[in-house]
């Protein structure tokens, strides 16, 4: 959303903000006593870069946009470069966060395979070598402003060569976690750890909304409700002169190819929940009294989404749309679904068939799963097919930027794409609910013979041509249009 420009360009959304606006917003967040850091992302959380033909060679991994080469010198040219616009719009920014979560692939480049052969190379040492260049990048022309850091990539780094990296001087990571039982105890080492790594100030990140499942609708406030409380929790047990705060987060999606989780307006009561349990230390009733006088909400309920009223603040009537579409007519839209999936083409298991230009050209592969269990994503971590039942909390693995959704593949055209996390086989294989709502490869028998899942819309499909004397038009519209592919079947709607 930020107005890139020159030959960065290429990067700014459709509906990016103006500068005017940018203007605006911080003049806003002044008079409200709120003080903006802009983030830029800079090594993983790519795809919005990388995605473009123009900078596609510089991706860690060709196939995959997530992540950027660190060892190219354009590489850190063009990360120096929106780093440079984006401070030009926000004068005076203490801070800057400069992302570097979730680098998934990195090692796994031509170039990096190269380096690791080198003896003393590693991983972690690749990572914070860039780590360390993007920080002396901003601090040699932005000397007042400090670069922060997502901690996930720091996690397992050994204490001593953390401390002999020289990052711990440059940088304030900000440890996440988006669980409701995130391990107090765990979080008080781990910033006991940088302590002793030379890091002199450290931040927290919990969330009140966007971390619980990629295609969640209604926001579980009692999930963030009690991610917060244990971060209280950390805070008291921590060092008490490093955290410098806790970043109440509020993700709109996973990731750059995913689909939207639940919108800012259903999300603002959990946000009003949250910042007042974090400003009382806690959520007491009378805390609960003032969340519920701010809202226009008789009795809020934190457990469940079954509570009458959608409040009177600003946004409530979208709250209460989403709420009736998600409870009320969740039967109706469960019966659209299975009709269509009835009506459509079932898992071809067998030898080749074919498959109609339509669909091949939007043939999709399913990205990688999460490493390690942030959504967050950040710290959350990527998108479900299908929708999210209310109530019901998708755990997402580690991510503070996301979860990746699916990626098309290279020179087919259709609607999104993607990429994040975790190899993926060279061939594509069919799509499948993968364990926190994302999708996961299924294995091919040898030839490519086994079966596709494609998704809610399928139907058996037993003619592999036109039979004779039907033109293909009419074929089409009879609804047995299928190609041949080594694959198996995938839906002629998709």
């Amino acid at each position: 959303m930020f107005p890139y420009e020159g030959h960065l360009r290429l990067l700014r959304a459709k509906h990016a903000y103006s500068p005017p606006e940018i203007k605006e917003i911080l003049h806003l967040a002044t008079l409200n006593e709120l003080e903006v850091i802009p983030l830029v992302q800079t090594f993983g959380h790519m795809e919005f870069v990388l995605k473009h033909e123009a900078l596609a060679h510089l991706r860690e991994v060709a196939l995959f946009p997530n992540t950027l080469n660190p060892h190219e010198a354009e590489s850190l040219a063009l990360v120096g470069a929106m780093i440079s616009q984006v401070m030009e719009l926000h004068p005076g920014a203490r801070w800057l966060h400069v992302g570097c979560d979730e680098v998934y692939y990195l090692g796994e480049g031509e170039a990096s395979r190269r380096w690791l052969q080198q003896e003393h190379n590693t991983k972690a040492r690749l990572c914070l070598s860039h780590m360390k260049a993007v920080a002396c990048h901003v601090l040699a022309r932005h000397p007042a402003t400090r670069p922060l850091v997502w901690d996930d990539m720091l996690r397992a780094i050994p204490e001593d060569q953390l401390a002999a990296s020289g990052v711990p001087q440059l940088v304030e990571p900000v440890l996440w976690d988006y669980g409701a039982d995130l391990d107090v105890h765990g979080k008080a080492l781990l910033m006991e750890k940088y302590r002793k790594c030379g890091f002199l100030r450290l931040w927290a990140a919990s969330a009140f909304k966007g971390a619980t499942g990629a295609s969640q609708a209604l926001t579980p406030i009692e999930h963030h409700l009690r991610n917060n409380v244990q971060w209280l929790r950390v805070a008291a047990r921590g060092p008490a002169d490093m955290l410098q705060g806790i970043v109440l987060t509020g993700w709109q999606r996973y990731d750059h190819f995913s689909v939207l989780c639940e919108l800012l307006p259903v999300g603002i009561p959990s946000l009003a929940v949250c910042l007042q349990s974090l400003l009382h230390g806690g959520f007491a009733e009378d805390v609960k009294a003032r969340v519920e006088n701010f809202l226009g909400i008789s009795n809020l309920e934190t457990t469940d989404f079954t509570g009458e009223g959608a409040g009177s603040f600003p946004g409530s009537d979208i709250l209460a749309l989403v709420t009736h579409v998600s409870l009320h007519l969740r039967s109706s839209v469960d019966a659209l679904l299975e009709r269509d999936r009835r009506a459509g083409l079932l898992a071809a298991v067998g030898p080749p068939v074919w498959l109609c230009p339509q669909v091949r050209d939007r043939l999709v592969w399913p990205l990688p799963p999460p490493a390690e269990a942030h959504p967050p994503r950040h710290g959350p971590a990527h998108p479900a097919p299908g929708a999210q039942p209310p109530g019901q909390v998708e755990h997402r693995g580690a991510g503070a930027g996301g979860r990746p959704a699916a990626r098309l593949l290279p020179g087919r055209r259709g609607g999104v794409a993607g990429g994040e996390r975790a190899s993926q086989p060279a061939a594509a294989a069919g799509l499948a609910a993968g364990p926190e709502g994302g999708s996961q490869r299924q294995p091919q028998p040898a030839g490519g013979s086994g079966p596709l899942r494609a998704g809610p819309c399928v139907r058996p499909m037993s003619a592999p041509a036109a039979p004779m004397g039907q033109t293909v038009s009419a074929w089409k519209a009879s609804g047995k249009c299928a190609r041949k592919t080594r694959r198996g079947l995938l839906p002629d709607c998709v």
